[in-house]
């Protein structure tokens, strides 16, 4: 079966001759620290080699456990923020039928647990009154503030709905192996548990529990997941020589990029299905590279829909991005365009052709515009949309990212600053040891 493979022809043309393989030495270094564990946060790499460590047993548990749901629920909540909901998201919105939630498709997998809106919440809640449903709590310490309040209303609900013994049976614990407040839930209430490696950071646990079980729930094939994983972990190996490794050009041409003054990625995808990737992907490298004043802003776009807006930026704004491309080499279905007799809308020249070569050659026509524009273009060529293919993609983003945040000197593997804002917001709401935080924060509001 072929890979995915990446084209960085239109990026580094814009780059002077030599750049990129300027960077081999650090690349490979930068890799050799993976492997070797010396990097800054070298005890979360449980990912690195996860793939290759997924036994058939353990799907099996996952599967299992998956069909219990399936066959019990005619809705299943996913409840998590940030890694522990993005990645699933990102390949069951991939595979799923765009208009599943029309069609009924049991069970409806449901996302939540990664805001604060009372309307979001209180809609869902009646939403779920009338339908058997379960829970997939994903949280390490079971206090995460959106997570754990969502999960709090949706057990209750479950209980009341369904009674306590039943409950038990739908709702699925997958949390630290022996600490915090949901394991401790899980074990008193007696719920099927799953462990997230303490060696596996949220944004890439996607190859865990935390996002198998979902993707198991939506019925699709986490088998195939896994042994894409697992062959792009072959493909992207330290031993792999630096120009055929996909993974360590990436790194290379991104990093080349962003000393030349290209500061923020753009991620570009032709298939609305691909939104929850990006935005998958815009976790992954925000919270890995964004550290000590550094760091390439990841953004996303929907094209052909974002051409009719954002595209105008992109294509005579600042001259301080560059464009990946995920590119479907050939989609799933097949639907011809047809011809009209009156020809209204001047269209019968594409009488015939599939609306995917319209798609592709809209596809061609903007990296034409946008390269002339000055804007640097990578391509990833995906060969179909399937688990198998999304499993490579998945880990190819993981150990890019890995690569390139070590390149760049940070630490691609902790999340500092995302501890500000909760210290602010459990002050003002007035919790329990953080009194001196809320009389500061309160002098400060009445000064401004």
């Amino acid at each position: 079966m072929k890979n995915i493979s990446l084209n960085t022809t239109k990026a580094s043309c814009f780059l002077a001759e030599g750049a990129v393989a300027a960077f081999e030495p650090q690349v490979k270094a930068a890799q050799e620290a993976l492997e070797k564990g010396t990097c800054p946060g070298n005890d979360f790499l449980g990912w690195l080699h996860l793939p290759s460590s997924i036994s058939a047993e353990f799907l099996g548990e996952i599967e299992a456990t998956a069909k219990v749901l399936r066959d019990n629920c005619e809705v299943v909540v996913v409840a998590g923020i940030g890694g522990s909901y993005l990645g699933a998201r990102a390949v069951i919105e991939a595979l799923g039928n765009s208009f599943g939630w029309l069609q009924q498709p049991k069970p409806v997998i449901l996302f939540a647990g990664n805001n604060i809106g009372e309307d979001y919440l209180s809609e869902m809640i009646d939403y779920l009154k009338t339908k058997k449903f379960g829970v997939i709590n994903i949280s390490k310490s079971g206090t995460t503030t959106e997570t754990a309040l969502t999960f709090r209303l949706l057990k209750k609900q479950c209980e009341a709905q369904r009674g306590k013994e039943e409950a038990r049976k739908v709702i699925v614990a997958v949390t630290d192996a022996k600490r915090g407040a949901a394991r401790t839930c899980a074990d008193k209430e007696g719920y099927k548990s799953f462990i997230i490696p303490d060696n596996v950071g949220g944004r890439f646990s996607v190859l865990t529990p935390v996002g198998l079980l979902p993707i198991a729930c939506a019925g699709f094939d986490i088998r195939q997941l896994v042994a894409g994983a697992q062959e792009m972990e072959k493909a992207c190996g330290k031993d792999v020589p630096f120009d055929e490794n996909p993974a360590a050009q990436y790194a290379a041409v991104r990093n080349a990029l962003y000393q030349n003054g290209k500061k923020i990625e753009i991620m570009v995808n032709y298939q609305p299905k691909l939104h929850f990737m990006s935005e998958w992907w815009k976790q992954l490298y925000g919270e890995s590279e964004g550290k000590d004043k550094k760091g390439i802003f990841p953004a996303s776009v929907d094209f052909t829909t974002d051409l009719h807006s954002m595209g105008q930026w992109i294509q005579d704004g600042e001259r301080t991005i560059f464009e990946t491309v995920i590119s479907i080499e050939e989609p799933e279905r097949k639907l011809l365009f047809p011809e009209d007799e009156e020809n209204l809308d001047g269209l019968n020249f594409l009488a015939g052709k599939r609306v995917d070569e319209v798609n592709k050659m809209a596809e061609l026509g903007t990296q034409l515009a946008h390269v002339d524009g000055g804007v640097p273009n990578m391509r990833i060529s995906v060969p179909r949309l399937n688990e198998y293919y999304l499993g490579q993609l998945i880990y190819f983003f993981e150990i890019g990212c890995g690569i390139s945040g070590n390149v760049l000197g940070v630490n691609p593997f902790n999340q500092p600053g995302v501890e500000a804002y909760k210290k602010n917001m459990f002050a003002l709401l007035g919790k329990p040891g953080y009194e001196a935080d809320t009389k500061a924060i309160k002098e400060r509001l009445a000064a401004e």
